[in-house]
């Protein structure tokens, strides 16, 4: 068998990150209002192509944003989504 059979297990991280995260995104999401930007293209296209240009600078943005990785804010995002609509 080829590793495309076997299902790979990814590891949840601590609940530290997740309220980093979880508070970077608040953040970010309240700085591209303020410049006038739709949040959550802005948001869906850093985390698609990790192009920290979608971010702005404004209230330091950008670097925070850089601070979380990608997968770490898509997993805040997911479970947030299944709480909120398998409960």
């Amino acid at each position: 068998m080829n590793s495309m059979d076997h299902t790979m297990k990814f590891n949840v991280r601590s609940d530290d990150v997740e309220i980093e995260a979880r508070e970077v995104l608040f953040l970010v999401h309240e700085s591209l209002k303020e410049k006038g930007y739709n949040p959550i293209n802005q948001i869906v296209g850093y985390l698609l192509s990790g192009d920290p240009a979608y971010i702005p600078r404004h209230n330091n943005a950008r670097n925070l944003i850089r601070k979380v990785e990608r997968d770490e804010l898509i997993e805040v995002l997911v479970k947030s989504y299944l709480k909120q609509h398998h409960e």
